[in-house]
């Protein structure tokens, strides 16, 4: 009897490992793709992958809403040249996801570069659309 407790036990821990690397797997697809569409300026990407509620904070403290956020990438007068995170961690709760780490953003503004290194804090919920970016808060890094 002990046996099969120990199995069925083992077997249920398996599964929700599993179920949790996929939902991780899922929101890192996510990410990429909203790293992707940012830098593409790709207006169709973003609208699916922002949620109507999102609350965009940048490092500056300017807040922006999912139609402001679309507007600047797509048509502001900088380019995200470069987008790379590092050191992130992903914890799924269900239908939301947090997802914690460092990035480094790349912007071209009139022919000049620059690089930011942040902190970030993305906030995404899954819906019927799939996994959707509703908030996001930055932080940036002393050099």
């Amino acid at each position: 009897m002990k046996k099969w407790m120990w199995l069925l036990l083992s077997a249920s821990v398996l599964s929700a490992a599993g179920s949790e690397s996929k939902g991780e797997k899922e929101v890192l697809a996510a990410m990429d793709a909203w790293k992707q569409a940012t830098m593409k300026k790709d207006k169709s990407a973003l609208e699916k992958l922002l949620h109507a509620d999102l609350s965009y904070t940048h490092s500056s403290g300017k807040n922006e809403t999912k139609a402001d956020v679309i507007k600047s990438v797509t048509t502001g007068p900088g380019t995200v040249e470069a987008i790379t995170f590092t050191a992130n961690t992903v914890r799924v709760y269900g239908n939301s996801a947090l997802v914690k780490g460092k990035v480094d953003i790349t912007n071209n503004t009139a022919g000049k570069s620059s690089t930011s290194s942040l902190d970030i804090l993305h906030v995404w919920i899954k819906g019927s659309q799939g996994w959707q970016m509703v908030g996001r808060q930055a932080i940036r890094l002393p050099q």
